[in-house]
């Protein structure tokens, strides 16, 4: 059957403000809408624009939430935990830049910071379910990072055990997310764990294949890395239930590569773009997804080190509609078809 990938949708946590129209659900999703977008991904993180904690407590600001967003003309396509599920497993060196993510109540304590934020991903299973969801996208955490590069040599057995504990954190929290039926989308991310596609078997095999540990497919961070973002979506289209569009661009020099991160943004090699400015090759991304029948969301994420967020988030809804593939189930060359007969085939092809 033909399918169609739904959007175009928006990720609203990179425009969430203290000002209008930025600092309510209902002003924010009235200007999405505005924008041509039919969809929003909400952060569960930001207050202004929803309360987890309420969610969980509350069918009935549950289903303020959802006719806030019918209103002003969008679909709900998923809750976020990016920030929740990061801090779900912190290395010691990232302590204190990680409290920020968490209430001040929390702070200077990460065994108390982390049970918090266990809690928020698990009520978020809770709260998707009761909002009619079926995915959301979220961080694995990182206890291994700050060890990528193997200089000093790594002891033996350190990435294993990182990996195992892990999965032992999140295993428990997939279960929920099974009981309620509802995906978790890691975002493949640098800084996380769960950074390319490789690190990604060594967590589900650690996870014992869980089914519900699948991917949030973000190019940008594959582009970076000078991954082939398309041959990834060959490998693991299976796994990819949510989709953020974004753009990046890579340019190396003499002077920098792939390790430019001490550079502020505009000077790295690499950088986030809007969509359009970037060398992402979105026409094969989308047709990709077609391929395989992807039928989720197209969220935009919006990133640039150069234009305004309010001038990607006008370009992105037209662009992600015009890459938007509607499937078909005709051949195109059905017209000159005909009917099956075995003894003109075996003829053709010389057969007594």
């Amino acid at each position: 059957m033909p399918t169609t990938m739904k959007g175009p949708a928006l990720f609203l946590a990179q425009f969430a403000g203290d000002a209008a129209p930025y600092n309510s659900l209902e002003a924010i999703t009235k200007w999405a809408a505005g924008l041509g977008y039919k969809g929003v991904q909400i952060p569960t993180f930001d207050a202004r624009l929803f309360d987890l904690d309420k969610a969980a407590d509350s069918q009935t600001y549950c289903d303020e939430v959802k006719g806030i967003c019918a209103d002003a003309g969008v679909e709900i396509t998923e809750l976020s935990t990016h920030l929740q599920g990061q801090l779900v497993a912190v290395n010691p060196a990232y302590d204190d830049v990680f409290d920020a993510f968490a209430p001040a109540s929390v702070h200077g304590n990460p065994q108390a910071r982390q049970e918090w934020a266990v809690n928020q991903v698990t009520k978020t299973a809770k709260v998707s379910r009761t909002l009619g969801l079926d995915a959301s996208v979220s961080f694995t955490g990182s206890l291994a990072f700050p060890f990528l590069y193997p200089w000093p040599q790594r002891p033996e057995g350190l990435i294993d055990e990182a990996f195992a504990e892990l999965a032992r954190r999140w295993k428990p929290i997939l279960e929920v997310y099974d009981e309620n039926g509802v995906d978790i989308g890691y975002e493949i991310h640098p800084g996380e764990d769960v950074f390319d596609g490789a690190t990604y078997e060594m967590f589900l095999d650690a996870l014992d294949g869980h089914t519900r540990a699948r991917i949030n497919y973000d190019p940008s961070h594959f582009l970076l890395q000078q991954m082939d973002y398309l041959a990834f979506i060959d490998i693991y289209h299976e796994r990819i239930c949510a989709y953020h569009v974004k753009d990046a661009e890579f340019n190396p020099d003499g002077r920098q590569g792939v390790y430019s991160g001490y550079q502020p943004w505009v000077n790295r090699a690499g950088r986030f773009r809007s969509l359009g400015d970037g060398q992402v090759d979105f026409s094969g991304i989308f047709s990709k997804l077609a391929q395989y029948g992807y039928d989720s969301w197209a969220v935009l994420e919006w990133e640039c080190c150069l234009k305004s967020p309010e001038q990607g988030a006008a370009e992105g809804a037209p662009f992600i509609a015009h890459h938007i593939i509607e499937t078909t189930d005709k051949a195109f060359d059905d017209f000159a078809g005909s009917e099956t007969d075995r003894g003109a085939i075996r003829k053709m092809l010389g057969i007594e």
